[in-house]
């Protein structure tokens, strides 16, 4: 398997370059003019993926990510949500890496079989960065307006939240 993975990459280049030299086409010209295209979406997305990650930076460093944790406990503890996956429900939205990050530290603290860290788990599984989506994608065609946007991806996360614990609950127990 690991000599069909070392190739697998060239030879889909290779079938790529070939299929569009047989269909006469100019195969490098395109790459150039595509890889110009990309270059432009990147210097249109900056602008809103620095301030997602300025945003995201005075969120944990400020605090506020504690704070909400500790407000939020006592209803967690009635849904049988550990306090250590609080963090980890609130960053995920935001940041991949943060989240990513949060899961680790999950994991490495209180076990990969324990129910905190397999609910941390399913959590990193069933969501995703809604907010670095909308910055990334909707900047990249320019959308200004995405307040609907922001509602429908975070309510969608917030119940991938609730049924990741429901799950979790149900299989695993708590």
């Amino acid at each position: 398997m690991e000599s069909v993975s070392l190739f697998a990459t060239p030879f889909l280049v290779l079938v790529i370059i070939t299929s569009g030299l047989l269909a006469g086409q100019p195969v490098y010209e395109q790459f150039v003019e595509g890889a110009m295209e990309g270059l432009h979406i990147c210097v249109r997305i900056l602008p809103y993926v620095l301030g997602m990650m300025v945003a995201i930076a005075l969120f944990r460093s400020s605090g506020a990510l504690d704070s909400l944790s500790l407000i939020l406990r006592p209803v967690c503890a009635f849904f049988h949500i550990p306090p250590e996956v609080l963090p980890l429900a609130m960053m995920r939205p935001l940041s991949g890496s943060g989240a990513l990050a949060i899961t680790a530290d999950i994991i490495n603290t209180e076990g990969p079989d324990s129910y905190a860290g397999l609910l941390a788990s399913v959590m990193q599984g069933s969501t995703d960065t809604t907010m670095y989506i909308l910055a990334v994608y909707f900047g990249s065609v320019g959308v200004k307006k995405f307040r609907y946007a922001v509602t429908v991806g975070l309510s969608a996360d917030l119940v991938s939240f609730i049924a990741a614990a429901f799950a979790c609950n149900m299989f695993f127990g708590s």
